[in-house]
């Protein structure tokens, strides 16, 4: 079985940066996009006001500048923000891209739905409802930044695509203590795989992330078709353990991707000269207990 592939850049500009850590993977990138229909990019605006914690518009310019000339796919940007989407669009520049690209700019939140069934605190299965969006896209691209979190340690790529997809009231209803949250996490993830995976780490955040954490400047991208190597990689540059995370656990686990450092092919930057340990949120050690016993687990209905 072929190793996957992370590629890592480090520049001095986000949008280089960005577009640098995609043409390391050009090639696996044409190759996955052809023929696609309907493209969805998904940022992050976590907040609607502040930049930190939300994915900056030139590293959304980048994927953009790439993927362009490969399809003749219709090319969305959507996000469910915990605040408001379209002030986000507007506070963060995204506005332009609609004349500057010719594409659509959604609020997840106001979309149509699926249901999809996730777990309460003593894992008993409820539903909540995922962008149809989201959904019906065939090439899902998560342009996530590097941050980490007061329930799930880091939150990257794929927390960004499954949280960011759940409509609101329902955003709110993933967190059913740090054991459920990951499961969740894994389930939805499941249900929207993730095709391109990018991680901005040009300006990441430390601390009582992901809103109010402080800026760590790294200078630094992550790029991969497999969302589970590429956050294992980015957790491992920020100084944790991917296997110590519990959604990257159960992806790797389940199947939905590889988290064994010593099993991806990492190209570009060599990882240990950008590694940098993270603060961690100052909950961290309620975070790392996650794990449920393997008889329960073994019990639970795990798809999505």
């Amino acid at each position: 079985m072929d190793r996957p592939v992370v590629a890592v850049s480090k520049g001095a500009n986000r949008y280089d940066t960005v577009r640098k850590v995609l043409e390391l993977i050009y090639d696996d990138i044409a190759e996955s996009i052809k023929g696609k229909r309907k493209i969805l990019i998904k940022p992050n605006f976590v907040s609607d006001s502040i930049q930190l914690a939300a994915t900056h518009v030139d590293a959304v310019k980048a994927i953009l500048d790439t993927i362009t000339p490969l399809t003749t796919g219709e090319v969305l940007i959507g996000e469910g923000s915990y605040g408001d989407t379209f002030k986000g669009f507007r506070n963060f520049g995204y506005l332009k891209l609609r004349s500057e690209y010719g594409v659509e700019l959604i609020d997840l939140n106001s979309d149509e739905y699926v249901e999809v069934s996730i777990f309460d605190g003593k894992f008993r299965e409820f539903p909540i409802r995922i962008s149809k969006t989201v959904y019906e896209s065939d090439y899902r691209i998560s342009a996530a930044v590097m941050k980490t979190h007061d329930f799930v340690i880091a939150t990257l790529s794929i927390k960004n695509m499954a949280v960011g997809s759940i409509i609101k009231p329902f955003k709110s209803r993933i967190h059913q203590g740090y054991p459920a949250i990951n499961l969740n996490i894994y389930k939805i993830a499941k249900f929207i795989p993730i095709h391109l995976a990018v991680v901005d780490a040009f300006k990441a955040m430390e601390g009582d992330g992901p809103v109010w954490g402080s800026e760590v400047s790294m200078g630094v991208a992550l790029a991969g078709l497999d969302p589970v190597a590429v956050d294992s990689v980015a957790a491992y540059i920020m100084g944790f353990d991917p296997m110590n995370i519990g959604y990257i656990y159960y992806c790797h686990k389940f199947g939905l991707g590889n988290a064994n450092i010593e099993n991806i092919k990492i190209i570009g930057e060599n990882i240990e000269t950008v590694k940098r340990r993270f603060k961690p949120h100052r909950s961290i050690d309620k975070q790392l207990n996650w794990r449920i016993p393997q008889e329960l687990l073994s019990q639970l209905d795990l798809d999505p």
